[in-house]
């Protein structure tokens, strides 16, 4: 089960309190002010990351020599594959050397969970829950640069779209990357621009069989380590350069236009659902232990109805829990 931050209803006496809408909804960073005070975070080594107040974005180094380590903010919600969603931001490099086989870098959605884990290591393929912007810049062996989008479900399985094409480094080279994901597609949307002209909507595309689900909860600008990799094959990246103008569509949340009230001596909760969601009415006393007073109630796209049946005497707060099966 994969949760999502929680929806609370407030009750003293026999008031009610009305949550948000259910809408989509749109996120934009632009660095002009200290990212920390919206969420901002970073995991991992710190010095890889610097938010620059006089140019106003944030400066990155990608470094596969150090463990993971992420630039991210939390979505306050779980994207799946049926969902509509979309990222877009700007890349400017100032240098980027692959060793090796090559190694990437990377900017996009994962599942913190996941990526947090001592276990996930992208150099061996041992990932879970991602969708990414990818480049891999030329390499010692002579491959080819490649831009690449890739996804990765639950089970590990792969996809990606791709074109072999490289991205400039130097202060002139601005591209703008924009991912669009529709719900249930197979492949990703991409559209990358170079200077304000289209350079590549990497029309290549692989995937493993048997593809399946997936679960985001994190925008990130991540720098992986290369541990864990085949010895005969292993590859490094040293880059650096600036990111800057996020834009983040994410999908409408799981719980809308929540409203409560007593009927029949029963507190009843009704509110917009989602399908593909699960829901669960949770009272408390003291906001430190929560009990379930309803069953577990799958969304159908329209208004929903739980019930506290057996409300206490006393106040209690509420919340609506909601769920990826």
């Amino acid at each position: 089960m994969f949760k999502v931050r929680l929806f609370v209803l407030a009750l003293a006496g026999l008031s009610a309190v009305v949550a948000s809408q259910s809408k989509a909804a749109t996120f934009q960073e632009d660095f002009s002010t200290d990212p920390a005070g919206r969420g901002w975070k970073v995991f991992g080594d710190t010095n890889l990351f610097h938010w620059n107040p006089t140019n106003q974005n944030l400066e990155v180094t990608w470094d596969s020599s150090q463990p993971n380590s992420y630039f991210y903010r939390p979505l306050g919600t779980i994207f799946p594959s049926n969902d509509d969603f979309s990222l877009e931001f700007d890349l400017q490099l100032t240098n980027a050397e692959a060793g090796g086989y090559g190694f990437e870098l990377a900017v996009g959605f994962l599942r913190f969970q996941d990526a947090t884990n001592a276990n996930f290591l992208r150099g061996a393929g041992a990932v879970t829950n991602l969708l990414e912007f990818n480049y891999f810049p030329p390499d010692e062996q002579g491959d080819p640069p490649s831009l690449d989008v890739t996804t990765v479900d639950t089970n590990g399985l792969l996809q990606f779209s791709y074109d072999n094409l490289p991205l400039f480094t130097g202060s002139t080279n601005t591209y703008h990357i924009a991912l669009t994901h529709p719900a249930g597609a197979a492949a990703v949307s991409a559209e990358i621009s170079w200077g304000g002209q289209p350079y590549t909507s990497l029309p290549n595309f692989y995937s493993e069989t048997g593809f399946s689900d997936f679960r985001l909860d994190t925008i990130a600008i991540s720098s992986y380590s290369g541990a864990g990799q085949d010895p005969s094959f292993t590859g490094s990246i040293l880059a650096q350069g600036v990111v800057d103008n996020f834009v983040i569509t994410t999908p409408p949340a799981p719980v809308g236009n929540l409203t409560g009230a007593f009927s029949n001596a029963a507190w009843q909760v009704q509110f917009a659902s989602r399908s593909n969601w699960l829901y669960t009415l949770e009272r408390t006393a003291d906001f430190q232990t929560w009990m379930a007073v309803s069953p577990v109630v799958a969304g159908n796209g329209t208004n929903l109805f739980l019930f506290d049946t057996n409300a206490v005497s006393d106040k209690a707060f509420y919340r609506v829990r909601a769920n990826r099966p």
